[in-house]
């Protein structure tokens, strides 16, 4: 019998220490950077997006793929790319951990336009908020010292 998946991951992970180092003028080629690490290891980019201290992706994953291999392999990777590049003068790397949230088929119109307005959602909604409901939403146990370290 042949494996047959529909499998759809909305990743989201920070700027250590909530800093706001990505800058508008490169983010763009650090989302293409990332989508071509997610297609080389053969999983489908559907949408990336983000603000100055976070990003977001979603992906369709086949099963065969471990999600924590794979987040890890994006940041170490964009980590050296942004450092190659000298996008910032700041010293730059992710923080440790991730959301990760699965939706079904029904739901990829709404979430791919969620991640691509980022911008203007959070002009009515902080990080710590819109994390904060991801876990609630999704019933997601968690302790608040192990979350993202939050700038005050």
């Amino acid at each position: 019998m042949s494996t047959y998946t529909q499998l759809y991951i909305h990743v989201v992970f920070a700027v250590k220490g909530r800093e706001s180092l990505i800058q508008p003028e490169w983010e763009e080629e650090l989302y293409k950077y990332v989508t071509g690490i997610v297609r080389n290891k053969e999983q489908k980019m559907l949408a990336i997006n983000g603000m100055p201290d976070h990003i977001h992706f979603f992906i369709g994953m086949k099963p065969s793929c471990s999600l924590s291999d794979l987040v890890r392999e994006i940041k170490k990777s964009s980590n050296e790319f942004i450092k190659e590049k000298k996008f910032t003068k700041y010293k730059f790397s992710w923080q440790e951990g991730f959301g990760a949230f699965s939706y079904s088929h029904s739901q990829l119109t709404d979430v791919i336009q969620y991640i691509m307005n980022q911008k203007e959602h959070h002009k009515k909604k902080t990080f710590k908020e819109e994390y904060l409901d991801f876990l609630n939403k999704f019933d997601v146990e968690y302790n608040e010292q192990y979350l993202f370290e939050w700038l005050n």
